[in-house]
């Protein structure tokens, strides 16, 4: 049986990669399923402890809400509400797979999702669910990057995988969708992600990963085969990792 480089990881998912392309927003169900179908599939075959932390952002993200003139922390709670829209169409999507799913919210909603609890989070992946975080960190002005560093921690994961939806498969030294000579990183420290300002994850979760000695494995999810190969350790994105 192949084995992972990981026991434990948390997934990193935008509620971008989730968007009808269609229309721009909401939520492409295709792409909800072979995403779940991927997750439950490495999830078995691989024997991996696996947690998922979604974004919001195809149906609305605090800062659009800000510019139009909205109370900041009032728009951010919105854009929780946004990220439990689409943990539990994940969750739905991986049941359909077969695959045994828990969804834990920052904000108590207890007829659709249980609170978030790290050692009831722990415990639900030792019998081999996925668990769903959702509702960010409970709190605005906070980005779900920032909650997949944070609840990465709490569990005791070895890694976060940031999974890409833009066709940005890694980190560049400048943006290769309007740069063709942007040169691809294999690897990168977190101080250099910050100092250089590269656009991975925001600040704020970048530097707790570095912190806490959290690697970072930034890759292309929209991808099929993608979770896997990441997992399993090949050489298709950016490992983000600070010298020990």
């Amino acid at each position: 049986m192949p084995e992972s480089r990981y026991r434990r990881v948390v997934l990193k998912l935008s509620g971008e990669a989730f968007s009808d392309t269609r229309i721009g927003f909401g939520i492409d169900a295709a792409v909800v399923h072979r995403i779940a179908a991927e997750i439950s599939a490495v999830r078995a075959e691989l024997n991996i402890e696996l947690a998922v932390v979604v974004g919001g952002g195809n149906i609305w993200r605090g800062m659009s809400g800000e510019t139009g003139g909205m109370d900041r922390a009032r728009a951010d709670y919105m854009g929780m509400l946004a990220t439990v829209i689409n943990a539990l169409a994940l969750q739905d999507a991986l049941e359909h797979a077969g695959q045994p799913t828990r969804v834990q919210t920052a904000i108590t909603m207890s007829q659709i999702a249980e609170a978030f609890i790290p050692r009831r989070a722990i415990r639900h992946l030792e019998k081999g669910r996925v668990v769903i975080f959702a509702a960010g960190t409970g709190n605005p002005y906070f980005t779900t990057d920032t909650t997949a560093a944070l609840r990465a921690a709490e569990i005791g994961a070895d890694a976060v995988f940031k999974g890409t939806h833009s066709g940005v498969d890694g980190i560049y030294d400048s943006d290769p969708r309007t740069n063709p000579d942007a040169v691809k990183l294999s690897e990168i420290s977190h101080f250099e992600v910050i100092n250089k300002r590269l656009e991975v994850m925001d600040s704020t979760a970048i530097t707790f990963c570095m912190d806490n000695k959290l690697p970072i494995i930034v890759f292309d999810v929209m991808e099929p085969g993608n979770i896997r190969r990441a997992l399993m350790g090949e050489s298709i994105g950016t490992i983000v990792s600070s010298p020990q």
